[in-house]
Formats: C-alpha cells, sequence, structure tokens
C-alpha cells in the first residue's frame, strides 16, 4: 500500500517554531516517517528535512549531500546531538520552508554528530563543508531555530518585507525558487 506523501510546512507555521520531542526508539513507524521525509525532500529537491518540516515533532532529520569528493552521504539522524564542533564559515543558505530566500549564515566548519541511524543503531558522522552545514541546519529546525534566525539583525531587517509578503498558491504551495543555492 502506497504512503500518503508528506507535505511541507512553510514560514509560519507553529510547528517550526517548537522544540521537537525525542524518538523514544526507532520503530516501523519512525522507519516510515524516514522514508516519507525522503520522498518529500527529493521531491522539493532539497538535500536536507528536518520531521517538524513536515508537521511532525520529533527528533528526526535527514539529509543527502554530495560531497567535494562527489562521493554522496545520504543518511537519516535520530535524536541528533552536537558530540564535536571546531572552526567557523560563512556560506549561503535556503531552506524548502522559507522558498525564495538565502541568506548567509555563520557556522561551525567541523562537526561531529552522534545519535542513531534509520534502523536505531548509534552512529557517528564526522562532517565538513556542505555536510556540516546540512547537519547544522537540519538540528537548528529540531530546535525551533530558522536560518533566518541566525543572520545579522541588518540582514534580518531587509528580510522581513519579504517574509512578510510570502505568497502560496491554492493549494498551499509557494512560488518556485531561481536560486541554485541548495536548500534544507
Amino acid at each position: 500500500m502506497p504512503r500518503t506523501p508528506l507535505r511541507l510546512r512553510y514560514y509560519g507555521d507553529p510547528i517550526l517554531r517548537a522544540k521537537a520531542e525525542p524518538v523514544a526508539s526507532v520503530d516501523p513507524a519512525v522507519r516510515e516517517l524516514i522514508a516519507g521525509m525522503f520522498d518529500c525532500m527529493y521531491r522539493e529537491r532539497g538535500i536536507g528535512l528536518a520531521a517538524p518540516q513536515v508537521g511532525i515533532a520529533q527528533r528526526v532529520f535527514v539529509v543527502d549531500v554530495e560531497r567535494e569528493s562527489g562521493e554522496r552521504t545520504k543518511l537519516a539522524l535520530v535524536n541528533p546531538v552536537v558530540a564535536e564542533k571546531a572552526g567557523s564559515v560563512v556560506g549561503e543558505e535556503g531552506c524548502l520552508s522559507i522558498p525564495g530566500i538565502h541568506a548567509d549564515v555563520k557556522r561551525h566548519a567541523e562537526v561531529v554528530f552522534e545519535g542513531l541511524d534509520g534502523n536505531g543503531a548509534p552512529i557517528r558522522v564526522r562532517a565538513e563543508g556542505l555536510l556540516s552545514r546540512a547537519l547544522q541546519h537540519e538540528l537548528d529546525h529540531l530546535d525551533g531555530i530558522l536560518f533566518i534566525d541566525r543572520v545579522s539583525a541588518i540582514r534580518r531587517k531587509l528580510l522581513e518585507p519579504k517574509l512578510a509578503r510570502m505568497q502560496f498558491d491554492d493549494a498551499g504551495k509557494p512560488a518556485p525558487s531561481t536560486s541554485a543555492s541548495p536548500s534544507f
């Protein structure tokens, strides 16, 4: 039986500002959520997606990032935490839940995440570059933080009119983005 496709939640939806709850165990329902999140992320042409972005207040996110080496890193993290962090770097980010808006965000250059994988086994992920940025962006979603919260006060002020004007069509879908930057 095909699963019902998950739908993105957009800027202004209160679930995007709520702190997600820890997952008690990676059971069949969580594995189904993860599969649905990958489906939604690919359908929306993203590289990362957190459960709150599809209306589920659980500490789960998925990413599929191409590294500089050309290798892909596809993974689900359940109850993720940052175990190590080093350095800082500024780079452009976008978000599937805030379409059409991109801004420079300062993040840790290197991180190590720990949590459970999509089967419930402990996992430790060392990341730098775009993968590091994606992991940190998704973790923020689990804490009710949006990337626009991490931009400078001046940049945030400049974004306010655009955020206020965000338009959605009759199906609740935003206008398509024209940016080449990845969205998480």
